[in-house]
């Protein structure tokens, strides 16, 4: 019997297929930050929450009056698992206190990397994000064969240079697909 070694998806998109019935999930776009044997953490890239860095930085820190800028800068519902807690999506050239590199990208958790963006010094290109997505191991591959998402590298362009109601449509196109096309019924032949 010939052993192969599990794919594993880091830095890849995971694009919900249009018959996706979780409310949590459907007509999603999903940066996955790991995926190994112990499970999978991703954040979703395409779901804006309806609070901005503004919202959140009265909480950090409220001795500071908010700026403009901070009332534009739109936060994303990263995900159903601890909502809670934040992370930022940044290319990986940018440092702070809590950061992990994912190759291109980087994600930090620490409230350094709101204050800079906040007083202009942080990354140009960020997505902030609340909460995140989480599979336990065999969770995603058993999604992935029963067709529930479409997977593909990530490329920081649809992250950052796209509007959000364009990144999965957008991650869908550099596979080829046409997520209007595709049916909403599932099967198999």
């Amino acid at each position: 019997m010939n052993a192969t070694s599990p794919s594993y998806l880091k830095h890849h998109f995971l694009i919900a297929m249009p018959h996706m019935a979780d409310p949590n999930f459907a007509q999603t776009l999903i940066y996955l930050v790991e995926h190994n044997r112990d499970g999978a953490m991703g954040l979703i890239v395409n779901r804006p929450s309806g609070l901005n860095l503004a919202d959140i930085l009265e909480q950090l820190r409220p001795d500071q009056p908010g700026d403009v800028i901070s009332q534009h800068l739109t936060i994303f519902s990263g995900g159903p698992v601890q909502t809670d807690r934040g992370f930022v999506l940044h290319p990986a050239d940018a440092q702070f206190q809590a950061t992990l590199a994912l190759g291109p990208l980087g994600v930090t958790t620490s409230q350094d990397a709101l204050f800079a963006i906040a007083d202009g010094y942080g990354p140009k290109q960020h997505l902030i994000a609340l909460g995140y997505a989480g599979w336990e191991p065999g969770q995603l591959e058993t999604e992935l064969a029963e067709n529930a998402w479409l997977s593909c590298q990530a490329q920081p362009e649809i992250l950052f240079d796209l509007p959000y109601d364009q990144r999965l449509t957008a991650a869908a196109a550099s596979l080829g697909v046409d997520l209007r096309l595709l049916s909403n019924q599932v099967g198999h032949a």
